[in-house]
């Protein structure tokens, strides 16, 4: 009997072996330039402009680190600190964070830099997340996501043919 085990246990490690030999050894990631940041937070700004509201707006990477951070002239400081918590959720669920509300009372939705309220949005290249932008300022969760969609929307098709 044990020399069945050692002949089945020597096989699953020569399997495993080869698997692990056929993965590869770097993996190619897509990155948002600043300049494609930069117009997706002043198009965020734009939008709301558009509604009289001033905005604080962040746009960070994969990774949830800020690449842009923008507050238009009259608005709180406050927005800044907020629209950066939403960014960074958005991009750690890979959800607009309006469909995180559910969560906001759990352990999770009360870890330091993570708010799950409206207006942050996962931004995505031909279906590859790249980043995420949150804005705070509006009076309402809802205005402030579709601030951050327009804002999205400005580099959308230029992002999906990449």
């Amino acid at each position: 009997m044990k020399l069945k085990q050692l002949v089945a246990a020597t096989a699953l490690t020569a399997m495993s072996a080869v698997t692990l030999a056929e993965e590869p050894m770097m993996v190619n990631v897509k990155r948002m330039s600043l300049e494609t940041a930069l117009k997706i937070a002043q198009g965020a700004i734009e939008a709301c402009r558009k509604e009289g509201i001033q905005i604080g707006v962040t746009v960070v990477d994969r990774d949830g680190i800020a690449q842009v951070v923008m507050r238009d002239t009259i608005a709180p400081t406050i927005t800044l600190p907020i629209s950066q918590g939403k960014a960074y959720a958005a991009v750690m669920f890979n959800v607009a964070t309006s469909g995180l509300n559910d969560r906001a009372n759990t352990p999770i939705g009360r870890a330091p830099g993570v708010v799950m309220s409206p207006g942050g949005v996962p931004i995505q290249a031909a279906g590859s997340l790249i980043g995420g932008v949150g804005v705070s300022g509006a009076p309402s969760g809802e205005t402030d996501e579709m601030c951050a969609l327009k804002g999205v929307e400005q580099v959308q098709d230029d992002l999906d043919m990449s």
